[in-house]
């Protein structure tokens, strides 16, 4: 008898066993045999009917994942660390990358994106102040004859751009049959700006000053058609990675402030809300002070039914969806910070503001290092850095590697006067080029605890240029230049912002805040002359760009 129950239990425990296995793979095959019977199309809902169809969208197949770039932040890590974010395969961009043939290909096809464009398409009106900046001689300076090691990519040989690589008809329809050459590919000149983007950062800069691609970039960043959406790993607050059907990946934070609103007294730096408008701001200043280290930046209004919910692949963020009780459709994702239904992110009624930051290239394809700060805050309540209580930091950081030598320290004054005129104090860490070793320019990125406060001027981020006394000439010219009335800093921000699709980004007292803290940075630098001597603060930078010497001269010590 004992026998007899035992097998008829296992054979219960089977049969159990055997349903859910059927369950499971019903469940998995139910979204997709619904989407290949449907006819109709995928329209959105209105905010006031219930999202029924939400559960019929297909995820993304395990094994047609990929890794995707990273704009790395992460305290413990030296490396830029990857995004875990997947995609479908149709839009690899891995596979969209080839290597170029060296026959048939002229040499000069390169410098095509390296160099100056010398004019663009889209001509500033008669009268303004930014043409009338840009065409002053300290915006004119030239950098010295680029080689194979002083760019990114060599076009000619390590990358090649594809549409068909992908298999992705959709693409091969929407495109011009005009972009190919006659042997059927696409020429250099025909890649996607954000291609072409890539292709032109070199040793020195991210892009060229009058560069036609770079406003090209930023209208597709505005416009492009949203095919994926996805979380970015990591981070403390919400941000969506975004693919285009270009293929283009941008890194999207939605708007969580109004521009009126402050950040609360009460608070600390390391708990301040990102804002949107301080990313597409933090762009456009660093073009002013011509810098070149953030990567373009647009404002976009993005529908959350149409082009997050219905489009993305990543089912935590699609179960965060909801109808709020005004009726506006609202998500909020999964992150450290910031994300419950007590801050989700709602529309009006399903449109949202949200800032989208072109991506840097692949990690496979050109690794970047990630720096700790040496002038780190301590992310503490109570605790202090060591820079804030010790005056003569700055002597430590001095004899230590890269600080020690070439333009690393000088690069960190041209980021602290930046920061500074933003108000941003959390600049943890900093990322390189690895090709390019220690002889290259920081990226400025991750701006969004920027213009927080247009009230008051946070000047302990002033400290490392107190401390070092170090700056740039062209860089010393330059904020001298903007200090005056023809050239005022604000005007020249306000004329430049107005040309994103969300204007206006900065209300005026953010704006007047500029201008003051920019006095402040030129009285500190006064007084370092004063105490120090010119030739000890101000580098000379502009006799080796102007092809003359071009050496880099390692930092003076006393």
């Amino acid at each position: 008898m004992k026998m007899i129950l035992l097998r008829k239990f296992r054979v219960l425990i089977l049969m159990v066993f055997l349903i859910a296995c059927s369950m499971h793979i019903m469940i998995d095959l139910l979204p997709k045999l619904e989407r290949h019977g449907s006819t109709g199309c995928s329209c959105s809902h209105t905010p006031s009917e219930e999202p029924k169809s939400w559960g019929k969208q297909g995820w993304p197949n395990k094994h047609s994942l990929r890794i995707l770039q990273d704009f790395s932040n992460e305290p413990s890590s030296n490396v830029s660390s990857h995004s875990l974010e997947r995609v479908p395969v149709a839009g690899d961009k891995s596979q969209a990358f080839r290597r170029l043939d060296h026959q048939g290909q002229r040499s000069d096809r390169k410098r095509q994106f390296i160099q100056d464009a010398g004019v663009t398409k889209n001509v500033p009106a008669k009268g303004s102040r930014l043409s009338a900046l840009y065409d002053h001689p300290l915006y004119k300076t030239s950098l010295p004859p680029l080689t194979d090691e002083d760019t990114l990519f060599n076009v000619n040989t390590d990358i090649r751009f594809d549409p068909k690589a992908a298999e992705d008809q959709a693409w091969a329809g929407e495109s011009n049959i005009d972009e190919f050459s006659p042997t059927g590919e696409l020429t250099a000149d025909s890649y996607p700006n954000w291609l072409r983007f890539h292709i032109g950062i070199n040793r020195y800069e991210l892009y060229s000053r009058h560069n036609p691609v770079i406003d090209a970039l930023l209208k597709d960043l505005a416009t492009q058609r949203i095919t994926s959406v996805a979380m970015k790993s990591g981070g403390t607050q919400l941000k969506l990675i975004m693919t285009f059907q270009n293929y283009g990946q941008a890194l999207f934070k939605p708007m969580k402030q109004t521009r009126e609103q402050e950040t609360p007294p009460d608070f600390f730096y390391f708990s301040d809300f990102e804002r949107h408008n301080a990313e597409i701001a933090a762009f456009h200043l660093d073009k002013i002070l011509d810098f070149r280290r953030v990567p373009p930046v647009a404002g976009r209004l993005v529908n959350m039914t149409k082009e997050i919910r219905d489009v993305t692949r990543d089912k935590k963020l699609w179960r965060t969806f909801f109808i709020s009780p005004a009726n506006n459709v609202c998500f909020y994702g999964e992150c450290s910070y910031y994300c419950s239904t007590e801050h989700a992110l709602c529309g009006k009624p399903d449109q949202i503001e949200g800032s989208l930051a072109a991506f840097l290239p692949d990690l496979a394809l050109a690794k970047r290092k990630t720096w700790r700060n040496p002038w780190r805050r301590s992310y503490h309540k109570r605790k202090k850095a060591e820079w804030e209580v010790d005056p003569d930091y700055c002597e430590e950081v001095k004899q230590t590697p890269p600080y020690d030598s070439g333009t690393r320290l000088l690069d960190i004054m041209d980021m602290t006067i930046f920061d500074f005129l933003m108000g941003n104090m959390d600049r943890h860490h900093y990322e390189t080029f690895e090709k390019f070793g220690n002889e290259t320019f920081i990226i400025h990125l991750d701006n969004g605890r920027g213009f927080g406060k247009h009230s008051h001027d946070e000047l302990s981020i002033l400290v490392p240029l107190t401390q070092c006394c170090r700056v740039r000439k062209s860089t010393h010219l330059r904020l001298q230049l903007l200090a005056k009335e023809e050239y005022k800093l604000s005007v020249l921000m306000a004329e430049s912002l107005v040309r994103d699709r969300l204007s206006p980004i900065l209300i005026q007292p953010h704006l007047d805040a500029m201008d003051r803290r920019l006095r402040q940075v030129l009285n500190v630098l006064s007084d370092c002359i004063e105490k120090e001597g010119y030739s000890y603060v101000v580098e000379d930078d502009l006799q080796g760009y102007q092809g003359t010497d071009h050496a880099h001269n390692g930092p003076r010590r006393r």
